[in-house]
């Protein structure tokens, strides 16, 4: 225990995430996230440590400082950002004002470093999306204008919070900001939000966000948005394509 504490956190997280790596998972999961060549996932290299596992790492470690977040965040393995971005959703969760302003502009300032769909997904909404409802203001519309692709898909996800709290305006606004993307990854996040705004909020909502832009939204966008609609409706917007 004190030959831990005398060395930088960030070794002693890499050390455990070791001790529960799983040389077969990482092979799936090498797969599972595309890293061969021209893939999305390209580079990224994976030790096998299941989210669940990765998730109570991240809630022992909550105290981490910045620094050490950081360090993991800057991290070749997959596993090692997962738990440095899990570490920053439990520090905002449970941080004064103060605190979740200095997480949500970490996160911002590393988002070179957010770079799979599954490490938006888990933190997006938490971090992007709280500051932004908890402060009245809009998700960051130079996020969803970004060349970047992850920036992009933060942008979409993060409204997902403010879904979650009856309000879809973002969602179709960031929506509207994306429907000319070229990224797959962006069509399904937008359809993703699409129909979770249209189950939490309104429908009709939803399906006057759909009169309007169906006929030009990308098909596996405008799938993902209706993909619970009763059979009729469902094709309704689908035969406009």
């Amino acid at each position: 225990m004190n030959a831990e504490r005398k060395r930088p956190e960030a070794d002693a997280i890499r050390a455990e995430l070791r001790s529960l790596a799983d040389p077969a998972r990482a092979v799936i999961s090498s797969r599972f996230f595309k890293t061969g060549p021209g893939d999305y996932g390209e580079r990224d290299r994976f030790l096998g440590v299941s989210t669940p596992a990765i998730r109570k790492l991240a809630k022992a470690r909550i105290h981490a400082a910045s620094k050490e977040v950081q360090a993991l965040l800057r991290s070749e393995y997959h596993e090692e950002r997962l738990a440095a971005l899990l570490i920053l959703v439990e520090q905002y969760r449970r941080g004064d004002a103060s605190r979740r302003k200095a997480v949500r502009n970490l996160y911002l300032g590393s988002t070179s470093y957010i770079n799979s769909w599954d490490l938006v997904d888990v933190t997006a909404p938490h971090i992007v999306g709280g500051y932004a409802f908890e402060e009245h203001s809009p998700v960051p519309t130079e996020l969803a204008l970004s060349p970047n692709l992850w920036e992009r898909r933060i942008a979409i996800v993060a409204t997902h919070y403010f879904i979650r709290r009856g309000d879809s305006s973002e969602t179709f606004r960031i929506a509207g900001l994306l429907l000319r993307d070229s990224e797959d990854l962006i069509h399904k996040a937008v359809g993703w939000m699409l129909r979770e705004a249209g189950k939490h909020c309104s429908l009709k909502t939803e399906c006057r966000f759909l009169d309007a832009h169906a006929a030009r939204m990308p098909r596996t966008m405008l799938r993902y948005a209706v993909e619970r609609f009763p059979d009729r409706l469902r094709l309704k917007y689908l035969n406009r394509k």
